[in-house]
């Protein structure tokens, strides 16, 4: 996609919302990324249900750890692949108790040493909690990514990595949301909703023209 075209998609994006933020509900770092990793293969609506119970009782790395792994599953039960997702929460709350004092690190490195944490979940950490420009390829941005032409890829890594060449810089603190947000709400999967769309004249996608009407 030439480089005016992609200016233009993200002047839009900006306009129809200037400040995006992640849907996870959360109001600490260690929160932030608990809810991440029970995000995977998880809608942000049922994390939000299911942290608005646990985070009251225990949201600090020690107090999961008090809480125990039987104790966690009790709180996340309503959440996929939840017993794997206990398990590890469990080993990263060890890890952040044992060499960090209990506090998220602000490295990769460091994150993806976490248990349950990948590079995406590490990109979200960074983007949201230290305002780092980096773009975490979940399903939606994946299929913009491809889907408009923005930057196509067979895989996350090399949707991201095209993602990171072709948006100006200016836009990149907030890229991840935009492109999440209009993956989630407009450019569905199914029957997407090209005929919304603040970036259809953008879009390289050839069957736009056969859904927009």
């Amino acid at each position: 996609m030439p480089r005016a075209h992609v200016t233009r998609l993200f002047e839009k994006l900006q306009a129809a919302d200037s400040e995006p933020v992640t849907e996870l509900q959360y109001h600490t770092p260690f929160e932030l990324l608990c809810a991440v990793i029970l995000s995977a293969q998880a809608t942000d609506v049922g994390v939000n249900k299911a942290t608005a119970k646990l985070f009251p009782i225990a949201n600090t790395p020690q107090a999961i750890l008090d809480l125990g792994e039987a104790g966690l599953k009790q709180y996340i039960s309503s959440i996929g692949l939840y017993n794997s997702k206990a398990k590890n929460i469990i080993g990263a709350c060890q890890l952040l108790v044992g060499e960090y004092a209990g506090e998220v690190p602000d490295k990769r490195e460091a994150l993806e040493k976490l248990p349950g944490v990948g590079r995406k979940t590490a990109n979200v950490v960074l983007n949201v909690l230290f305002g780092e420009p980096t773009i975490a390829v979940d399903t939606h941005i994946f299929r913009v990514g491809n889907r408009t032409g923005l930057a196509p890829g067979k895989t996350p890594l090399a949707v991201e990595k095209g993602l990171l060449a072709a948006i100006p810089k200016k836009f990149l603190r907030h890229a991840h949301h935009w492109l999440v947000l209009h993956g989630r709400y407009v450019c569905t999967a199914r029957k997407p909703k090209c005929h919304l769309c603040p970036i259809f004249d953008e879009c390289r996608w050839v069957e736009k023209q056969g859904i927009s009407g």
